[in-house]
């Protein structure tokens, strides 16, 4: 089962796309864990995922994370805007597996 995560300044705006992702999952018969939390939060946890998203609003976090997670070879990227203003939880989901 993979875990991811979705990072964002509160970790309260990704909430409603893990719910999304969550049900794209169901739908597609795939087994992940799927959560969000504050950049501050982030820290403390990159040892328990397997992919890590961040919300377009925290972009410039990118460097600053890869380097974070660099050894543990965790795939690190930035939710498309698109995707994420739509709200589009199967879209998010398949770009993350294919991390």
């Amino acid at each position: 089962m993979k875990k991811i995560m979705l990072v964002c300044s509160a970790g309260m705006s990704t909430s409603l796309l893990v719910t999304k992702m969550q049900a794209a999952a169901k739908d597609k018969g795939v087994e992940v864990e799927i959560f969000a939390c504050s950049e501050a939060e982030a820290k403390s946890r990159y040892h328990e995922v397997d992919i890590l998203l961040l919300g377009p609003q925290v972009r410039f976090l990118l460097p600053k994370i890869q380097k974070a997670v660099a050894e543990s070879h965790i795939p690190v990227a930035v939710i498309d805007s698109v995707d994420y203003g739509t709200m589009n939880g199967a879209v998010v989901l398949e770009k993350a597996l294919k991390l």
